[in-house]
């Protein structure tokens, strides 16, 4: 069973090449969009622990929204998760999880480094 998950948006071209850089290695992901399903704070602390990212790094620091919240890049950790909790345009994207470990799919062939022996696709007949 394919434990993977995407945190996708379609709009965005690395998120689709991601996703299509997964199923072309044989993997179904589930897939979460996370603009229409936002993940919570809790969510977004254990996307981080398995990033091994300090919160700023899992944003997108250029985005207007960022600026118009008065947000800054030397917040804590604490605020940033708290404002892509409320803000989900501001998480960066796609983020793939799989079994405790994630990656940023910037390149999307990031992603193939956590799925190594973890995340195995199903076997063809």
């Amino acid at each position: 069973m394919d434990l993977i998950e995407i945190w996708h948006n379609p709009r965005c071209s690395k998120s689709r090449a991601t996703l299509a850089l997964l199923e072309a290695q044989g993997h179904a992901p589930r897939i979460r969009r996370y603009l229409d399903e936002p993940p919570s704070a809790e969510a977004l602390r254990q996307a981080q622990g398995a990033l091994g990212l300090r919160a700023i790094d899992m944003m997108r620091p250029g985005e207007a929204l960022f600026a118009e919240l008065g947000l800054s890049r030397d917040m804590d950790d604490t605020q940033l998760i708290e404002a892509m909790a409320a803000h989900p345009k501001l998480i960066e994207r796609p983020i793939v999880l799989c079994r405790g470990r994630a990656a940023i799919g910037r390149p999307p062939e990031r992603v193939l480094d956590i799925l190594g022996g973890l995340c195995t696709p199903p076997e063809t007949a």
